[in-house]
Order: structure tokens, then sequence, then C-alpha cells
């Protein structure tokens, strides 16, 4: 029986975490899969629910963090290669960048025959100093040379990763959606919404904007802020704001909607109510969704966003900023309205259409669904990446 090593970052929210948890449950029986994690920081919330939940015992390494440290990498490396060692991998799949480098070269150190990576995203710009990014670059050549398969999520994406980086050839990567478990998004939408509603004191004829996601500098969450700013100006329609998630720029994000003068509360809930809310992490994405009425995302870069999948499954519309996948997983002028990275003007005018004319939102959510469903179900993606494996063994 072949076996497969997946080594994931860190277990923390977000479509990385699944994908991994997904292969590893879903995987036929004809593959042994051993999951290995590194550590969540401290401002992230921790998604250990995902995998504990479909019965998946992960194998941590306690020095493999998000953040460069050498010597906590070198620990992390050198136990990489002893579990490897130990159980003797046909596979090592990778995920992410930090395990990606780890791994992978720790894989090929040991001789493992089929070295395989996911990019889920890729911090070659809006991330770091162009110095830095240009270091990330040349490092990501090298390990491309000692990859087996490199696996881009999006078609968008495999094209910055090997025309705009020159990662590696075409040849070399091979484009494989990530798949979710999609159907918890369209069950009991109205009981859900409903509750969210009553906790976070929504009125029925007040539309509910949210953005979801981890609270840091690429989001771009000032932008956010910017449209609500220009949004309560513009519209005549009742409008609420919440901001879903945590991380390490809440207190940013706070000072600038207090220079905006932005009425704003941070709840986790009940009776309190102000333009904009910042709600913390929320574990039950679904109740957000469906609670909510326009989703956003207002990202410097993207992978896949998995808020916007999330979001048309739960028959919303969608208004984003046009960058990396994000083309690839809505469809523009039918389930989403985009404007590029930073123009608040077309980004206010879109969500503004939104707002003010219900059927076009209403329209725009109901065709997301049946995109999204068709297209991003977990058991296609365990399919594709299986055949995957039995092609690089054959070879």
């Amino acid at each position: 029986m072949p076996k497969v090593l997946r080594i994931i970052n860190r277990l923390n929210l977000g479509g990385p975490t699944y994908n991994a948890a997904y292969l590893t449950k879903h995987l036929s029986s004809k593959y042994e899969t051993m999951l290995l994690a590194g550590m969540k920081d401290d401002t992230e919330a921790s998604s250990e629910f995902i995998v504990r939940d479909m019965g998946i015992e992960p194998q941590y390494i306690a020095d493999m963090h998000r953040s460069i440290n050498p010597m906590n990498d070198v620990k992390a490396f050198f136990e990489i290669i002893k579990i490897i060692r130990q159980f003797k991998p046909d596979i090592v799949h990778t995920h992410a960048a930090k395990s990606g480098a780890l791994g992978r070269l720790a894989a090929f150190i040991c001789g493992v025959p089929v070295i395989v990576h996911t990019f889920h995203g890729h911090v070659f710009h809006s991330y770091f100093h162009p110095v830095k990014t240009k270091i990330f670059i040349l490092i990501e050549r090298f390990l491309a040379v000692i990859s087996t398969k490199i696996v881009a999520i999006s078609n968008l994406q495999k094209k910055e990763l090997t025309q705009d980086f020159k990662i590696c050839k075409p040849e070399k990567m091979e484009v494989i959606p990530l798949g979710f478990d999609l159907l918890r998004f369209t069950e009991n939408q109205e009981e859900k919404r409903k509750q969210f509603r009553e906790d976070y004191n929504v009125a029925e004829d007040e539309i509910a904007i949210g953005l979801v996601g981890r609270l840091v500098p690429v989001k771009n969450h000032r932008l956010f802020l910017d449209v609500i700013n220009e949004v309560k100006k513009q519209t005549t329609k009742k409008v609420r704001f919440f901001i879903v998630g945590d991380g390490e720029e809440r207190g940013n994000i706070e000072r600038y909607a207090k220079d905006l003068e932005i009425d704003f509360i941070s709840t986790n809930f009940k009776n309190e109510k102000a333009l904009l809310t910042f709600t913390s992490w929320i574990k039950n994405v679904d109740y957000v969704n469906t609670g909510l009425d326009i989703i956003t995302l207002t990202s410097f870069n993207e992978g896949t966003p998995v808020s916007v999948i999330e979001a048309q499954a739960s028959n919303k519309p969608v208004v984003s900023t046009m960058v990396g996948g994000i083309q690839d997983v809505v469809i523009e002028n039918e389930t989403a309205l985009l404007s590029a990275s930073g123009d608040v003007n077309a980004f206010v005018n879109n969500l503004l259409k939104l707002v003010e004319d219900d059927d076009l939102r209403n329209s725009f959510g109901k065709k997301g669904s049946q995109h999204v469903l068709q297209q991003y179900g977990f058991k296609r993606l365990a399919a594709d990446i299986e055949r995957l494996y039995d092609n690089l063994l054959k070879q």
C-alpha cells in the first residue's frame, strides 16, 4: 500500500487546512496517509475541530511556525527527516510555503520517490519588501527543481507562477482546484439567518455586508473601511457592516475606523448595535453567511479565496477586488462584481449596485450557489489528487 506523508504549515482557519483534511480523509483506502502539521500563531483561531470532526489525528511539529526562526526551523527540519525515515512514505505532499520548504528538502534528502507541493497562494507580491520577495522567488525556483510535480489551485495562479515569476516550467505544474464540503452552506438557511440577525440585532430591512477572514495586511481591511465611509454617505438604504475574523492587524484597523469616524463596536453579540461590528472569529461560517446579504473581499493578493466560494454556496452575491484566483471562482457580472485592487470608487459603485437593487442581489446569489456546488466539491478534489498520485507513482 503506497504511503502519503502530507505536511501543512499549521491548522488555522482557511482553505489549506480544509484541503489537507479532505485529502487525508477521502483518498481511497489503497493509500495510507499521515497528516503532519506545524503550530498556529496565537493571533489565529484554531481549526483543529476540522480534522477532529473527520476522525483525523495529526502529528504536530512543535518547532514549525509561520514566522521564520532559524533555530526553530532547523529543529523542525530534522524532526521531519526523522518522521520520514520512520514512516517511509512513497509520496511527500506539502501544502503552503514553510512546510513546502522544510518538507520538500527533507523528502529530497531522504530519497522519497515522489515529492508534490501545492501552492495555496504565494507571497511574491503585496507581502514583503522587494529584496525579501526576490529571495523567496529564488528559493521556490530551487525547490521546484527537486519537486516531482507542483499543484496550482487555479489557472491564473499557474500563469503567475510559470510565466510571471518563472518558478518552474508549465509542464511541471498541474492545476487542481480546491474542494470543500459545501452542503452545510445550503442547509437550514432560514433558521441560521434568523439566529445570526437576532444575535447581532440586525433588522430585516437592514442590508448586512460582511468581510470574512484573517485580519492581516494582505487582506486590506483599510479598503473595506474606506468603502464603508463612502457607502454610508451615498445610500438611502439601511446598511450594517461586519468584519468577521481576527489577527495581528486588529488594533490598526480599529484605529483607522476611529480616524474615519466610523461608528463601530467589538462584540461577541447581543443587543449592541453600530454601523460596523467586529465579531472576532466565528467557527460556523455558514451561520455568518446566511445572516449576511452581501459578502466582500478586499485583498491585495489571493490564491483561491475560500470565503468567496463559501459565500456563493450560501446564495450570497460577492463584491471583490480582482486579484489572484478570484476570476476562476466567480462568474463576473453574474455572481460577483469585481474591481481593480485599491480602486475605492469602483468598489463603492459595485457595492451600491447590489445594495440598491434587491432583484440583482437575489439573482447573483442564486447563480453563485449553482456555480460552486458543481465545481468545488471535496470528492472531486480527492479523485483529482488520486489520479495525480497514480500517474506519478507509475512514472
